[in-house]
């Protein structure tokens, strides 16, 4: 059986885990280039946790600018086999209103020039998506809400725009008329990825704002969508904390199969796959590779 090591990306206004104990720092050389921030690994209860700031300390990074793959290789390379990305987002529905936890188990990718796999010419691979998002780990999630009385929205689709620029008026009409819940700028191509790396991926989209189609609300800014994230950080922490404290010591299989995700998608035979693709692939995908 394999350790279950739990991994947490903070997103807008999540910068660090409070709660975390035993921290070290550890920065991880990616052959896919260099990840958003150093990992900080600790612990809380008897689960190894994995902290990433996903736009770095200080938020240098832009949506658009984040190395998506090197974030996700770091990740495998120290263990991690499921994933909790934090994501700040707007709304759609009046019910899902800013300050709401939604665990969204779909998306809708609307992004534009980033890189949303670790594998191409020389070594093509096709992995099943359908259920991006872990139903094991997001049901753990849902019963840690419950446990610490944290009202949690459970299901949606999260639709992820380039950014860094808000949704036009238009766009955001289109989105709600197409039944869509929440927006943001991130989830993509994380949930790929991850699913490629066989790590169990699933959201906690924490709402900020109504998107600008809401009569009654005013443009989306980003001091608001700060200050609510902000706000909920620390329900994000107590969230996460109760989640690792009742989490598995081992890995539990994935029902929607990200555990064994490339059982059968590499396409490239073997006499005719890039060495340095292959190298490049050592944790991802060493697996099924043989690295």
């Amino acid at each position: 059986m394999t350790k279950a090591v739990l991994g947490v990306i903070g997103g807008s206004g999540v910068y660090d885990l409070p709660g975390l104990e035993e921290i070290r720092e550890k920065v991880v050389e990616s052959p896919w280039g260099e990840p958003s921030d150093a990992l900080r690994i600790g612990r809380i209860g008897q689960t190894e946790v994995v902290f990433l700031a996903r736009h770095g300390r200080g938020h240098r990074l832009s949506p658009s600018g984040i190395n998506y793959r090197a974030n996700i290789d770091a990740l495998k390379r120290v263990g991690v086999t499921d994933l909790v990305s934090i994501s700040a987002c707007g709304s759609f529905r009046s019910e899902l209103h800013p300050g709401l936890f939604v665990l969204v188990d779909q998306f809708v990718d609307r992004t534009v020039g980033r890189e949303s796999s670790f594998f191409g010419n020389g070594c093509v691979a096709h992995v099943p998506l359908a259920h991006p998002v872990g139903p094991a780990l997001q049901a753990r999630i849902a019963a840690a809400a419950a446990a610490e009385d944290l009202p949690v929205h459970k299901g949606g689709t999260y639709v992820c725009m380039e950014g860094p620029q808000f949704s036009t008026y238009a766009e955001s009409l289109t989105y709600k008329g197409l039944g869509y819940d929440v927006i943001g700028m991130t989830n993509m191509p994380e949930a790929k990825l991850a699913r490629e790396a066989e790590i169990t991926f699933a959201t906690i989209a924490m709402v900020t704002d109504f998107d600008c189609w809401h009569p009654n609300h005013d443009d989306v800014d980003v001091a608001s969508v700060v200050a609510v994230a902000r706000a909920n950080a620390s329900k994000a922490a107590r969230l996460v904390a109760r989640l690792a404290r009742d989490f598995p010591a081992e890995r539990e299989d994935c029902p929607a199969g990200s555990h064994r995700a490339l059982d059968g998608a590499i396409m490239t035979a073997p006499s005719h796959r890039d060495p340095n693709l292959v190298r490049k692939l050592d944790a991802v995908a060493g697996r099924v590779l043989g690295s």
